[in-house]
């Protein structure tokens, strides 16, 4: 198994955890009900991105909410969301997300040659028809914060209008999650094990 846990977190200089999980004793009580939600939801824990969003307890239910829906009920398969989280996660240089989802990826089917390339900045060769429209249509949306007609066609053809709104959905759900931990620093390890073991795959 390749090493997923080579890769940058952000663009700044490392430096301490800037909103990290607060304190049990300090939580407030709509902090604790949404702590608790995530806990007996099915990511089991509070990790990654949830840390900081316990900033904002309401906040944190709607984009749990979304992402929940995207990560285990979307029509995509989950090989072909692994994968475009991975782009994501590797265009805004997102650590926790990166080491969580690589091997997720190569779990749920993605060639582990093609996610090491992805990690050293290549683009992948060992991809599925499928996986490749996948990688195209995330690639060109965060290069281009659009979609040109050939590859939307290819994407429609696909996966239909779903898949193409959740798709594009998707990928801006996990940029936006890996741009608020940038910002707070979250570290690659912050719950990462009860994350990998919430995962249903």
């Amino acid at each position: 198994m390749a090493d997923f846990r080579s890769h940058r977190q952000g663009y700044a200089l490392h430096g301490a955890e800037r909103l990290p999980m607060p304190p049990q004793d300090q939580l407030r009580a709509d902090q604790q009900a949404a702590a608790q939600a995530l806990i007996q939801g099915p990511r089991k824990g509070v990790y990654g991105p949830f840390l900081p969003l316990l900033r904002s307890p309401t906040l944190l239910a709607r984009v749990a909410s979304v992402g929940e829906y995207l990560r285990f009920d979307s029509v995509l398969e989950p090989r072909i969301r692994e994968l475009a989280t991975c782009v994501a996660a590797r265009h805004v240089s997102n650590q926790f997300e990166w080491v969580m989802h690589a091997p997720l990826a190569v779990k749920a089917g993605v060639a582990e040659e093609a996610i090491e390339a992805l990690r050293q900045g290549a683009r992948p060769r060992s991809l599925a028809a499928d996986e490749q429209d996948a990688l195209d249509f995330a690639q060109e949306l965060l290069a281009t914060h659009g979609i040109s007609d050939p590859t939307y066609a290819a994407a429609l053809a696909r996966w239909g209008e779903q898949g193409v709104v959740e798709l594009t959905t998707l990928v801006g759900y996990f940029a936006m999650v890996s741009w608020l931990m940038n910002v707070a620093r979250t570290p690659a390890q912050a719950g990462l094990d009860a994350a990998i073991d919430a995962c249903p795959q």
